[in-house]
Protein backbone atom coordinates (compact mmCIF):
# COMPACT_ATOMS: atom_id res chain seq x y z
CA UNK A 1 0.00 0.00 0.00
CA UNK A 2 1.70 3.23 -1.01
CA UNK A 3 1.76 6.08 1.94
CA UNK A 4 -1.41 7.70 3.01
CA UNK A 5 -1.57 11.01 1.43
CA UNK A 6 -2.81 13.98 4.07
CA UNK A 7 -4.99 16.63 2.45
CA UNK A 8 -4.30 19.14 5.21
CA UNK A 9 -3.66 21.70 2.48
CA UNK A 10 -6.52 21.44 0.30
CA UNK A 11 -8.78 21.42 3.49
CA UNK A 12 -7.04 24.54 4.80
CA UNK A 13 -7.73 26.13 1.50
CA UNK A 14 -11.48 25.01 0.71
CA UNK A 15 -11.78 26.49 4.11
CA UNK A 16 -10.50 30.40 2.78
CA UNK A 17 -13.82 30.33 0.21
CA UNK A 18 -16.21 30.22 2.98
CA UNK A 19 -19.58 29.89 1.02
CA UNK A 20 -18.18 30.89 -2.00
CA UNK A 21 -20.19 28.02 -3.74
CA UNK A 22 -18.38 28.85 -7.39
CA UNK A 23 -14.92 28.50 -5.98
CA UNK A 24 -15.96 25.61 -4.10
CA UNK A 25 -17.23 23.30 -6.98
CA UNK A 26 -13.89 24.56 -9.07
CA UNK A 27 -11.78 23.02 -6.36
CA UNK A 28 -13.72 19.35 -5.84
CA UNK A 29 -14.06 19.33 -9.42
CA UNK A 30 -11.30 19.79 -10.76
CA UNK A 31 -9.85 16.21 -11.33
CA UNK A 32 -13.35 15.15 -12.78
CA UNK A 33 -12.60 18.09 -15.47
CA UNK A 34 -8.93 16.55 -15.65
CA UNK A 35 -10.55 13.09 -16.60
CA UNK A 36 -13.04 14.16 -19.09
CA UNK A 37 -11.16 15.93 -20.95
CA UNK A 38 -8.33 13.04 -21.46
CA UNK A 39 -11.41 10.50 -22.24
CA UNK A 40 -12.15 10.51 -26.08
CA UNK A 41 -15.44 9.35 -24.77
CA UNK A 42 -18.63 11.27 -22.48
CA UNK A 43 -20.72 9.53 -19.95
CA UNK A 44 -23.58 8.78 -21.84
CA UNK A 45 -26.43 10.97 -21.44
CA UNK A 46 -30.16 11.52 -22.89
CA UNK A 47 -32.95 13.95 -23.39
CA UNK A 48 -35.77 14.09 -21.91
CA UNK A 49 -39.03 16.54 -21.82
CA UNK A 50 -40.15 16.95 -18.65
CA UNK A 51 -44.00 17.15 -18.37
CA UNK A 52 -45.44 20.37 -16.37
CA UNK A 53 -46.02 20.22 -12.41
CA UNK A 54 -46.66 23.42 -11.18
CA UNK A 55 -44.96 26.74 -10.77
CA UNK A 56 -43.85 28.99 -7.64
CA UNK A 57 -42.30 32.58 -7.47
CA UNK A 58 -39.75 34.11 -5.68
CA UNK A 59 -37.11 36.64 -5.89
CA UNK A 60 -33.24 37.42 -5.92
CA UNK A 61 -31.28 40.56 -5.92
CA UNK A 62 -31.90 40.60 -9.67
CA UNK A 63 -35.39 40.37 -9.62
CA UNK A 64 -38.42 37.92 -10.13
CA UNK A 65 -37.45 34.80 -10.29
CA UNK A 66 -39.79 31.58 -10.86
CA UNK A 67 -39.41 27.59 -10.47
CA UNK A 68 -40.95 25.58 -12.65
CA UNK A 69 -41.25 21.32 -10.67
CA UNK A 70 -41.56 19.46 -13.58
CA UNK A 71 -41.70 15.47 -13.46
CA UNK A 72 -40.39 12.50 -15.70
CA UNK A 73 -40.47 9.02 -15.45
CA UNK A 74 -36.51 8.64 -16.49
CA UNK A 75 -35.32 10.50 -13.38
CA UNK A 76 -34.99 7.61 -10.64
CA UNK A 77 -37.12 8.10 -7.61
CA UNK A 78 -36.06 8.93 -4.21
CA UNK A 79 -35.76 6.29 -1.16
CA UNK A 80 -39.09 5.03 -0.25
CA UNK A 81 -39.47 5.73 3.33
CA UNK A 82 -42.37 7.23 5.04
CA UNK A 83 -43.26 10.93 5.84
CA UNK A 84 -42.78 10.05 9.73
CA UNK A 85 -39.72 8.06 8.96
CA UNK A 86 -38.30 11.42 6.34
CA UNK A 87 -39.39 13.75 9.59
CA UNK A 88 -37.27 11.82 12.05
CA UNK A 89 -34.12 12.13 9.42
CA UNK A 90 -34.50 15.48 9.08
CA UNK A 91 -34.74 16.59 13.03
CA UNK A 92 -31.78 13.92 13.72
CA UNK A 93 -29.74 15.94 11.28
CA UNK A 94 -29.32 12.55 8.97
CA UNK A 95 -28.90 14.23 5.16
CA UNK A 96 -28.20 10.74 3.33
CA UNK A 97 -31.74 10.84 2.25
CA UNK A 98 -31.46 12.26 -1.72
CA UNK A 99 -34.12 13.53 -4.21
CA UNK A 100 -33.07 12.97 -7.58
CA UNK A 101 -33.54 15.94 -9.73
CA UNK A 102 -32.94 17.63 -12.75
CA UNK A 103 -31.77 20.99 -12.78
CA UNK A 104 -32.87 23.16 -16.00
CA UNK A 105 -31.08 26.23 -17.27
CA UNK A 106 -32.07 29.42 -16.86
CA UNK A 107 -34.72 30.89 -19.44
CA UNK A 108 -35.63 34.69 -19.69
CA UNK A 109 -39.34 35.17 -19.81
CA UNK A 110 -41.87 37.86 -19.47
CA UNK A 111 -44.14 37.95 -16.28
CA UNK A 112 -48.27 38.79 -16.65
CA UNK A 113 -47.50 42.62 -16.44
CA UNK A 114 -44.70 42.36 -19.54
CA UNK A 115 -41.65 42.16 -17.25
CA UNK A 116 -38.64 40.54 -17.63
CA UNK A 117 -37.48 37.49 -15.19
CA UNK A 118 -35.79 34.36 -14.90
CA UNK A 119 -37.25 30.85 -15.00
CA UNK A 120 -35.86 27.40 -13.96
CA UNK A 121 -37.22 24.13 -14.42
CA UNK A 122 -36.79 21.43 -11.62
CA UNK A 123 -37.70 17.88 -12.81
CA UNK A 124 -38.34 14.87 -10.18
CA UNK A 125 -39.47 10.94 -10.82
CA UNK A 126 -43.23 11.36 -12.01
CA UNK A 127 -44.33 8.68 -9.68
CA UNK A 128 -43.33 10.93 -6.43
CA UNK A 129 -44.43 13.71 -7.82
CA UNK A 130 -47.84 12.57 -7.20
CA UNK A 131 -47.17 11.02 -4.23
CA UNK A 132 -45.99 14.81 -3.60
CA UNK A 133 -49.27 15.88 -4.76
CA UNK A 134 -51.23 14.63 -2.05
CA UNK A 135 -48.46 15.94 0.61
CA UNK A 136 -47.72 19.34 1.94
CA UNK A 137 -45.00 18.73 3.47
CA UNK A 138 -43.05 16.77 0.48
CA UNK A 139 -44.24 19.65 -1.52
CA UNK A 140 -42.14 22.17 0.64
CA UNK A 141 -39.67 19.81 1.11
CA UNK A 142 -39.04 19.38 -2.84
CA UNK A 143 -39.33 23.50 -3.29
CA UNK A 144 -36.83 24.06 -0.26
CA UNK A 145 -34.21 21.49 -1.79
CA UNK A 146 -34.81 22.63 -5.42
CA UNK A 147 -34.16 26.21 -4.07
CA UNK A 148 -30.84 25.26 -2.62
CA UNK A 149 -29.60 23.49 -5.44
CA UNK A 150 -30.13 26.45 -8.29
CA UNK A 151 -28.56 28.62 -5.55
CA UNK A 152 -25.52 25.93 -5.28
CA UNK A 153 -25.48 25.10 -8.98
CA UNK A 154 -25.40 28.99 -10.44
CA UNK A 155 -24.54 30.65 -7.25
CA UNK A 156 -27.83 32.38 -6.20
CA UNK A 157 -29.16 33.84 -3.27
CA UNK A 158 -32.58 33.35 -3.57
CA UNK A 159 -35.36 34.56 -1.33
CA UNK A 160 -36.84 31.61 1.37
CA UNK A 161 -40.29 32.74 0.54
CA UNK A 162 -42.56 31.61 -2.19
CA UNK A 163 -45.46 31.84 -3.32
CA UNK A 164 -47.20 29.43 -5.02
CA UNK A 165 -49.10 30.54 -8.39
CA UNK A 166 -52.78 29.59 -9.39
CA UNK A 167 -53.85 28.57 -12.26
CA UNK A 168 -49.95 28.66 -13.90
CA UNK A 169 -48.70 25.21 -13.96
CA UNK A 170 -45.76 26.74 -15.35
CA UNK A 171 -43.81 29.92 -16.71
CA UNK A 172 -42.70 30.19 -20.31
CA UNK A 173 -42.14 27.00 -21.86
CA UNK A 174 -40.43 23.72 -20.66
CA UNK A 175 -37.27 22.19 -22.46
CA UNK A 176 -35.55 19.52 -22.87
CA UNK A 177 -32.62 18.44 -20.56
CA UNK A 178 -29.98 15.82 -21.49
CA UNK A 179 -29.70 13.68 -17.57
CA UNK A 180 -27.46 10.14 -17.75
CA UNK A 181 -28.44 7.18 -19.00
CA UNK A 182 -28.34 5.19 -16.29
CA UNK A 183 -28.01 6.00 -12.70
CA UNK A 184 -24.69 6.68 -11.39
CA UNK A 185 -23.52 3.26 -9.88
CA UNK A 186 -23.61 3.38 -6.20
CA UNK A 187 -20.78 2.32 -4.17
CA UNK A 188 -22.01 2.55 -0.45
CA UNK A 189 -25.20 3.05 1.33
CA UNK A 190 -24.48 3.66 5.03
CA UNK A 191 -23.08 0.27 6.56
CA UNK A 192 -22.31 -1.22 3.67
CA UNK A 193 -18.20 -0.50 3.97
CA UNK A 194 -15.58 -1.62 6.68
CA UNK A 195 -15.58 1.22 8.56
CA UNK A 196 -14.67 1.46 12.06
CA UNK A 197 -14.45 3.97 15.09
CA UNK A 198 -11.93 3.25 17.33
CA UNK A 199 -13.06 1.95 20.66
CA UNK A 200 -16.66 1.90 20.04
CA UNK A 201 -18.21 2.96 23.13
CA UNK A 202 -20.82 5.84 22.79
CA UNK A 203 -18.64 7.46 24.66
CA UNK A 204 -16.17 7.60 21.74
CA UNK A 205 -15.70 10.09 18.25
CA UNK A 206 -19.26 9.49 16.34
CA UNK A 207 -18.68 7.50 12.70
CA UNK A 208 -20.57 10.30 10.15
CA UNK A 209 -22.52 8.91 7.15
CA UNK A 210 -20.34 7.92 4.55
CA UNK A 211 -21.56 8.04 0.69
CA UNK A 212 -19.58 7.02 -2.01
CA UNK A 213 -20.37 6.80 -6.10
CA UNK A 214 -18.50 6.69 -9.17
CA UNK A 215 -18.57 10.28 -11.03
CA UNK A 216 -16.97 8.89 -14.11
CA UNK A 217 -15.66 5.92 -14.93
CA UNK A 218 -12.17 6.86 -13.09
CA UNK A 219 -13.28 9.00 -10.37
CA UNK A 220 -14.51 8.49 -7.19
CA UNK A 221 -16.21 11.16 -5.40
CA UNK A 222 -17.12 10.89 -1.39
CA UNK A 223 -19.63 12.67 0.82
CA UNK A 224 -18.75 12.85 4.44
CA UNK A 225 -21.95 14.37 6.91
CA UNK A 226 -20.02 16.17 9.85
CA UNK A 227 -23.63 17.85 10.80
CA UNK A 228 -22.03 19.39 14.47
CA UNK A 229 -19.19 21.28 12.56
CA UNK A 230 -19.08 24.67 10.58
CA UNK A 231 -15.55 24.38 9.08
CA UNK A 232 -12.81 22.64 7.91
CA UNK A 233 -10.42 24.18 11.40
CA UNK A 234 -9.05 20.88 13.10
CA UNK A 235 -10.07 18.12 10.19
CA UNK A 236 -7.26 15.29 8.98
CA UNK A 237 -7.99 13.19 6.31
CA UNK A 238 -5.63 10.92 5.08
CA UNK A 239 -5.89 8.88 1.55
CA UNK A 240 -4.03 5.59 0.97
CA UNK A 241 -4.88 3.16 -2.10
CA UNK A 242 -7.29 1.92 -0.85
CA UNK A 243 -8.49 3.76 2.82
CA UNK A 244 -9.73 6.60 3.67
CA UNK A 245 -9.27 7.66 7.16
CA UNK A 246 -10.89 10.81 8.73
CA UNK A 247 -10.51 12.43 12.63
CA UNK A 248 -12.71 15.40 13.58
CA UNK A 249 -11.82 18.37 15.99
CA UNK A 250 -12.17 17.72 19.82
CA UNK A 251 -12.20 13.98 19.09
CA UNK A 252 -15.88 14.68 17.31
CA UNK A 253 -15.55 12.37 14.65
CA UNK A 254 -13.95 9.41 13.32
CA UNK A 255 -13.76 7.31 10.05
CA UNK A 256 -11.92 4.82 8.75
CA UNK A 257 -13.40 3.07 5.67
CA UNK A 258 -11.69 0.43 3.49
CA UNK A 259 -12.51 1.20 -0.27
CA UNK A 260 -12.45 -1.83 -2.62
CA UNK A 261 -10.64 0.26 -4.70
CA UNK A 262 -7.05 1.50 -5.88
CA UNK A 263 -7.05 5.41 -5.14
CA UNK A 264 -4.00 8.04 -6.61
CA UNK A 265 -4.14 10.01 -3.11
CA UNK A 266 -1.20 12.26 -5.19
CA UNK A 267 -4.28 13.83 -7.04
CA UNK A 268 -6.96 13.46 -4.54
CA UNK A 269 -8.96 16.63 -3.56
CA UNK A 270 -11.48 17.62 -0.57
CA UNK A 271 -13.38 20.51 0.37
CA UNK A 272 -15.73 21.36 3.17
CA UNK A 273 -19.33 22.70 2.33
CA UNK A 274 -20.37 24.73 4.50
CA UNK A 275 -23.74 25.20 4.01
CA UNK A 276 -24.22 21.59 3.55
CA UNK A 277 -21.78 20.65 6.47
CA UNK A 278 -20.30 17.67 4.61
CA UNK A 279 -16.49 17.04 3.62
CA UNK A 280 -16.41 16.46 -0.11
CA UNK A 281 -13.65 14.34 -1.45
CA UNK A 282 -12.61 13.68 -4.95
CA UNK A 283 -10.12 10.41 -5.60
CA UNK A 284 -9.34 9.72 -9.44
CA UNK A 285 -8.65 5.58 -9.42
CA UNK A 286 -5.60 3.78 -10.53
CA UNK A 287 -7.52 0.79 -11.67
CA UNK A 288 -11.10 0.23 -12.71
CA UNK A 289 -13.50 -1.73 -10.93
CA UNK A 290 -14.59 -4.61 -12.28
Amino acid sequence: MAKPKQLALELSEAETMGADSAGFEELLLQASKELQQAQTTRPESTQIQPQPGFCVKTNSSEGKVFINICHSTSIPPPADVTEEELLQMLEEDQTGFRIPMSLGEPHAELDAKGQGCTAYDVAVNSDFYRRMQNSDFLRELVITIAREGLEDKYNLQLNPEWRMMKNRPFMGSISQQNIRSRQRPRIQELGDLNTSAPGGAESGPEKPHLSLWLEAPDLLLAEIDLPKLDGALGLSLEIGENRLVMGGPQQLYYLDAYIPLQINSDESKAAFHRKRKQLMVAMPLLSLPS
